[in-house]
């Protein structure tokens, strides 16, 4: 009953077999948008951030790289064919043919985005990812890669584990941002100098 409900609504928002080239255009874009936006946003906002921000980024890059390792265990013991491995609906990009369950893409964008949620001052930043993770995860599926319960997984991974990394706060993120911060000032300590990074 499930998998019949996923691959109904997988069928409503996949594309059709001659889909508009702007849609297409767009969907692609969003598809990929987590791969770029996401580390340039942990980038910029460590550069530019006080140590309590930093402290908050920090959380958010370990949220993602935890819940995309929960990932890799889902589909290590549960292996669930994407849709083009099963012949459903139409592919309009290349993917490995590996298990769909949960989307990596969307774990990536929402993982950052729910461990924003926690810190007051990075709230409305982790909105504005929450919201934009729909676009994202309405592409994946457009574009024939994954099915609506891999989104609804990935959500269910990243908010499990922005709770555990903010309920470990003083047990885990701070013991790492202390060796993060070391590591950042001594490798970057010449344009700390000249005032170029904080």
């Amino acid at each position: 009953m499930v998998e019949l409900f996923n691959q109904t609504l997988f069928l409503l928002i996949n594309a059709d077999i001659q889909p508009n080239a702007l849609i297409v255009m767009l969907a692609k874009l969003m598809a990929d948008l987590p791969i770029w936006l996401v580390p340039s946003l942990l980038i910029i906002g460590w550069l530019r951030g006080d140590n309590a921000i930093r402290q908050g980024f920090l959380a958010a890059a370990l949220t993602a790289v935890i819940a995309l390792s929960v990932n890799q265990i889902i589909g290590f013991f549960w292996q669930h064919p994407r849709p083009f491995m099963m012949g459903l609906g139409h592919t309009l990009i290349s993917h490995v043919a590996d298990s769909s369950f949960p989307s990596d893409h969307m774990t990536l964008i929402c993982a950052v985005a729910f461990s924003l949620l926690w810190h007051p001052a990075l709230r409305k930043l982790g909105c504005m990812l929450l919201c934009l993770s729909l676009p994202v995860a309405w592409a994946r599926i457009y574009l024939g890669v994954h099915f609506p319960l891999d989104m609804i997984g990935a959500m269910l991974v990243t908010a499990s584990c922005a709770w555990l990394i903010q309920y470990q706060q003083k047990m885990l993120i701070e013991p790492v941002f202390k060796i993060v911060s070391s590591l950042y000032e001594w490798v970057f300590s010449p344009a700390i100098q000249r005032g170029w990074l904080k």
